[in-house]
């Protein structure tokens, strides 16, 4: 079954995937995109951002007058500045109620989407081989192993075609990354090199004083 093997190893590549970048991170990144759209909380994040500039500005003016000297200006500062301050936290707390549900409905969307579709087919497609072993090639034992829960003897199971396709899936990501390493330490060390070549070498005065005094004494000797 090449669809049924393909869905698998995508599915497990997917997982591997998600987990690698964090759940946060993805789950801010479809916040991000969904207020992209026109959707309830978008012109409430757009205040949201209005807010937190108008606050960073009136903060900024406050510092830069003084209390004492200016002290009118600066007490309508500190007025406008505590008034944004108090809309921007209320718009948050707003917002963050309804992102808490937000990253519920796509947690439990994604787990879904990835093992819950893993157990559903591991269940649906037990009894059923992936792929059949030429008969002799491997012990018995390795066959009912390869075979296991409740694939035909011979056969490769699906159970077992996810575990592979998981390792596999782990081993090139862990070369992946060992290289960009490696490339990266590269990279510094050939950038470092260079700096230091192209550095002047420093003579110190010391150093200067005590050669030409070396000098000095030698020419005495000479007379």
């Amino acid at each position: 079954m090449p669809s049924l093997l393909i869905t698998v190893f995508l599915l497990q590549l997917a997982i591997h995937l998600i987990n690698t970048s964090g759940a946060a991170a993805i789950n801010n990144l479809l916040w991000t995109l969904f207020n992209k759209f026109p959707t309830p909380t978008s012109n409430g994040v757009q205040e949201q951002t209005r807010l937190q500039r108008e606050v960073v500005r009136l903060k900024r003016e406050m510092n830069a007058t003084s209390s004492q000297d200016e002290f009118a200006k600066w007490a309508k500062l500190r007025r406008q500045h505590d008034k944004a301050l108090a809309e921007y936290d209320q718009k948050t707390n707003s917002l963050n109620i309804f992102k808490s549900s937000f990253d519920n409905t796509i947690t439990i969307g994604r787990w879904l989407g990835t093992n819950g579709l893993r157990f559903y087919l591991q269940f649906w497609y037990a009894k059923q081989a992936l792929f059949w072993i030429p008969q002799g090639w491997l012990p018995s034992y390795v066959e009912w192993l390869l075979a296991f829960p409740r694939a035909p003897r011979g056969s490769v199971s699906i159970q077992i075609w996810g575990v592979a396709c998981a390792s596999v899936v782990q081993l090139v990501s862990a070369a992946v990354m060992a290289l960009y390493a490696l490339g990266t330490q590269q990279k510094a060390g050939i950038t470092r090199a260079g700096n230091e070549k192209g550095e002047p070498m420093k003579v110190s005065a010391s150093s200067g004083g005590a050669s030409e005094k070396a000098g000095g004494g030698g020419r005495l000797k000479e007379l």
